[in-house]
């Protein structure tokens, strides 16, 4: 049988809200400044509204402030950026975050572009993906904050290791290589382009898989010993959750440590939401 390591996000990310209470505590105590996260929901996509209830949960969970704010699916762009420019000068809310997809006829990019960098606990504003590439101190996206955090619950120092990154989003793709080459590691950028996907992964230490394709790696992208983070989640046969690993294949023929799905990366994600809204608020 194989060595299989799971990494329990879930688990992991319990510590870490249990640590942002005591932190936020802390702030209350010494200031009386409560953090604050405001959530703009446009439209009732039960994905999106699932998330939505999650974060406002953990936030609250934390002794956060949550604010939910819920616009139709026909909101206008006007609309929004309204909101948040409202949002962006109360001294109640610290972090913005735009849950995503918008509607197909909102620019997603104006309406990021609008959030104060300093109030961006998603990471996403030009500014912010500026200063992470420029490594400079910033709110770093969420997911792949995650990532790395889980990487190095395994294996503290990756100096010198191969990473391969299989998907180029600004959401995940882009900022998780840029934070695999700040830990001193070799890192291949794979994408749907990619003419030889095996090959691009088979040698890699630490392999980082966000496509929202299903099953898309199996045993033969995964060498033994090495670390596997499945951002993926996508639902099959109308009721099954899986990544964008084939988790059944890697663990059966791989020596490895592994994310499953759900509660791998997930969970991490909130926690790093809340994570860079404590320190917006600090």
């Amino acid at each position: 049988m194989p060595d299989i390591r799971i990494i329990d996000g879930r688990a992991i990310a319990s510590g870490l809200r249990d640590d942002i209470t005591k932190k936020t505590r802390i702030l209350m105590d010494e200031t009386g400044r409560v953090p604050g996260l405001a959530v703009v929901l446009v439209g009732k996509s039960p994905a999106s509204q699932i998330y939505v209830a999650a974060k406002r949960k953990a936030a609250s969970d934390t002794g956060m402030n949550s604010y939910v704010h819920l616009l139709s699916e026909d909101a206008s762009e006007a609309d929004i950026l309204r909101l948040i420019e409202r949002l962006n000068t109360d001294q109640n809310v610290h972090g913005i975050l735009v849950q995503l997809p918008l509607p197909a006829h909102i620019n997603k990019q104006k309406i990021i572009n609008v959030i104060t960098p300093a109030k961006d606990v998603d990471g996403l504003h030009p500014y912010n993906l500026g200063q992470l590439v420029l490594r400079q101190n910033t709110a770093v996206p969420c997911t792949p904050k995650g990532c790395l955090y889980l990487i190095k619950s395994i294996r503290h120092d990756l100096t010198g290791l191969k990473a391969t990154v299989v998907g180029a989003s600004a959401l995940v793709g882009r900022p998780m290589a840029q934070l695999l080459i700040q830990e001193n590691c070799t890192v291949t950028q794979a994408h749907s382009k990619t003419a030889d996907l095996v090959d691009a992964c088979k040698d890699a230490d630490i392999l980082v898989i966000a496509t929202g394709v299903p099953n898309l790696i199996t045993a033969q992208h995964v060498k033994d010993g090495a670390i596997v983070i499945d951002v993926g989640i996508n639902r099959i046969d109308e009721c099954r959750l899986v990544g964008d690993v084939d988790f059944q294949d890697v663990t059966s023929k791989r020596n490895c440590a592994i994310t499953p799905v759900p509660g791998g990366v997930g969970p991490m994600t909130i926690a790093m939401l809340l994570e860079n809204t404590l320190e917006a608020a600090t």
